[in-house]
């Protein structure tokens, strides 16, 4: 399997190179179509435009190509982190203070394992979260393995996109099961 922390030593700098923020680098899928997943952002604005992905993806992929870090084939996925973004850096837990997460931990605190409230930032190495229903907690940083944003309609307003050129044009070609009018044409 591949080495997350010598991917995210590789790509970071070509990221940055970009202007752009490293959000993960993560393999995902088993043996059988293994992708690797990297997200990344512009720091003034959280999200990428589609040329944006393009761009650092070829930046990537031919750094990848050069060294060779991954034994076997596999993907390149490359993304902004979305609405519902995961929360990987401890930095996120203050940037999206005040929107609603759901954050798992590695091992039960208060009995639970999957946190889901507000996030109220963080202290020290310590992260924040009002939890619905129940109350505030405090956990550590290092207990959290998984965390991402829910999409509420205050997240949505927060993240509206920076253009949305295009997002009403598409073709629209009939799929592989639609039968086509007489002219062959839908």
């Amino acid at each position: 399997m591949a080495d997350i922390a010598e991917l995210r030593r590789l790509i970071e700098p070509e990221a940055k190179a970009l202007g752009f923020a490293l959000v993960r680098v993560k393999m995902m899928g088993g043996k059988s179509d293994p992708t690797l997943q990297v997200m990344a952002e512009r720091p003034d604005t959280r999200q990428l435009t589609i040329d944006d992905c393009a761009e650092l993806s070829r930046r990537i992929s031919d750094l990848l190509d050069e060294k060779d870090p991954i034994e076997e084939a596999y993907r390149l996925e490359v993304s902004s982190p979305g609405i519902d973004r995961p929360l990987t850096r401890f930095a996120d837990y203050d940037d999206w203070k005040g929107f609603e997460a759901r954050v798992t931990l590695d091992a039960p605190i208060d009995n639970r394992k999957q946190l889901t409230g507000i996030l109220l930032g963080t202290d020290g190495e310590q992260v924040s979260i009002d939890v619905r229903k129940h109350k505030a907690m405090t956990v550590p940083f290092a207990a959290i393995i998984d965390a991402k944003l829910i999409i509420t309609d205050a997240l949505l307003k927060a993240t509206a996109p920076l253009s949305t050129e295009g997002a009403d044009e598409y073709e629209d070609e009939p799929a592989d099961d639609e039968p086509a009018d007489a002219e062959g044409l839908n």
